[in-house]
């Protein structure tokens, strides 16, 4: 029987990726895999990490912030500078050979949330207040309000659910733990292997999680991004 994933931002750890889901032992033909966005920017293997996702038949990708500047570059050849600093330097460098129309058709593709059933997945985040239509880009891509506001009742004696939503998960907002952490009915996926912590892969029915090694033991005399 197939089974559903969600993992939190990759940012270019593709070693981790492949941890992972071979300790998940996920399949590649049959399970589904949520991909809560940042595949790029930060570790040196960009490239690598697509090429993965690209390999597994039932992927639904949800755009980041990395990815949409990551795309921005893709398509123009504009390099911004705070993306550069902030871990695209090493995307760039990713793709030395050149870029596939593949990885561009893939993050074209990407998706700025996804419903299943009553459980809401996106990237960073979403304004409570107003039902998701009503809500631009820039708000799934960047706002930290839920993801803090959560992170704030934690381990608190707070039932109350933040969203009307059953379940809603976010990356963006790494914590400093290394699992994913659930509050008011918010998961927070991000656990930091964007610089100094772990991936992390979670069976949303059963709540299983599968986490890498630390990933600058995987990359070591490499730097992720920059912490922001």
């Amino acid at each position: 029987m197939s089974k559903t994933f969600v993992i939190g931002d990759i940012h270019g750890a593709y070693r981790a990726l492949r941890q992972t889901l071979e300790r998940a032992g996920f399949d590649y033909e049959n399970d589904h895999l949520i991909c809560l966005g940042d595949v790029c920017d930060g570790w040196p293997e960009t490239k690598e990490s697509i090429d993965e996702l690209l390999k597994i038949n039932n992927l639904t990708y949800l755009i980041g912030n990395h990815d949409f500047w990551t795309l921005q570059w893709m398509m123009t050849g504009n390099a911004d500078s705070i993306w550069l600093s902030q871990g695209g330097e090493a995307t760039v460098k990713s793709y030395h050979g050149g870029v596939p129309q593949g990885h561009i058709d893939f993050l074209n593709k990407a998706l700025p949330y996804f419903l299943l059933s009553k459980k809401l997945f996106v990237h960073a985040g979403i304004d409570p207040q107003y039902v998701l239509e009503q809500q631009d880009l820039s708000t799934f891509l960047w706002d930290r309000n839920l993801a803090h506001t959560a992170l704030a009742h934690y381990g608190k004696k707070v039932t109350k659910k933040l969203t009307a939503y059953d379940e809603v998960y976010v990356g963006h907002t790494p914590i400093p733990f290394k699992k994913p952490i659930y509050s008011c009915g918010v998961w927070l996926m991000d656990t930091g292997a964007g610089w100094g912590g772990v991936l992390s892969l979670m069976n949303v029915e059963t709540k299983e999680v599968f986490t890498s090694d630390d990933v600058p033991q995987l990359y070591p005399g490499e730097a992720g991004r920059k912490p922001k």
